[in-house]
């Protein structure tokens, strides 16, 4: 297993960009997950707010391979970019960049980790009827690639009306798929998932340091429904432990993000990615700081 402390000239690098960026998890991940197939790679993180200054510099610097894009420039990046691929165009933000034969190709991993979680948990999304709290920039990564399974029906509850509604039509004009919105309110919640078979929660209630907080009345979640939650921190939250309480499958919000950091390092490195190792440091960085609260 490689040292990362052995940066040579050759060594590739890799960074995350963002606003702040201090609490990311992505440095550890990334370097433990280089170290363990040994390839010469480096994985920083970098506060940034002149978004064209630290583009312009991953296309100066040869060695500079790849980008993760966080809050709050998912959005503001794409004009700077060579190419998007066409669904991530569709959403209108991307979270992964890769430089290529010193072009910059821009995609989005958020979707795909979400829907890969899913799928790995025995979850049916063809045919499914899924309802969706929130409708920012996870709801809609994750809501355009669920489309691509074909649901039955997508059911968006949230809580920024203009936001809701122009996601709820980028996803009908572009996609085809059966999509309905409401704000999101006692009523609306418990019609929807009287009729769903997965909910999906992609708002910050329930993330630390609110612990005791959940969208969804524990009454509400019945048996034959599916909850995902996509906080990761804690590692459960009141959402999924009331769900696992009824018996109900859970999906945690771990998974995503394990699996959406496969996805960028097999985009930048072109080699599988090991996937345990990389859920392995996730969990025991959750898991100390969970002991010291």
């Amino acid at each position: 297993m490689r040292s990362i402390t052995e940066i040579t000239p050759s060594t590739k690098v890799c960074a995350i960009i963002g606003n702040p960026v201090a609490h990311s998890l992505s440095p550890a991940i990334h370097n433990r997950a280089f170290a363990e197939l040994g390839l010469d790679f480096v994985y920083v993180a970098f506060a940034v707010e002149d978004l064209a200054g630290a583009v312009a510099g991953m296309r100066a610097l040869d060695n500079f391979r790849g980008m993760s894009v966080t809050i709050p420039h998912k959005v503001s990046i794409i004009p700077h970019l060579d190419e998007v691929a066409e669904v991530d165009r569709r959403i209108g933000s991307v979270n992964t960049i890769v430089k290529d034969g010193g072009r910059l190709k821009g995609y989005g991993s958020d979707g795909p980790g979400a829907r890969r979680a899913l799928l790995d948990a025995g979850v049916h999304l063809a045919g499914a009827r899924i309802t969706i709290l929130g409708s920012g920039g996870a709801a809609r990564a994750i809501a355009f690639n669920l489309a691509e399974a074909q649901p039955a029906a997508l059911s968006l509850l949230g809580v920024i009306e203009p936001e809701l509604k122009a996601l709820t039509h980028d996803l009908v004009s572009k996609t085809g798929i059966h999509a309905t919105c409401a704000m999101l309110d006692p009523h609306t919640l418990d019609a929807s998932l009287a009729d769903s078979q997965v909910l999906i929660h992609c708002t910050p209630v329930g993330m630390h340091p609110k612990l005791d907080e959940s969208v969804v009345p524990a009454a509400l979640l019945h048996k034959d429904l599916t909850v995902m939650d996509i906080v990761y921190n804690p590692l459960k939250t009141k959402l999924l432990a009331e769900a696992e309480a009824r018996g109900l499958r859970t999906v945690s919000g771990v998974e995503m993000f394990v699996n959406q950091a496969v996805i960028q390092f097999e985009l930048w490195t072109g080699q599988t990615a090991p996937r345990e190792v990389m859920r392995t440091v996730v969990l025991d960085h959750l898991g100390a700081e969970a002991a010291k609260r």
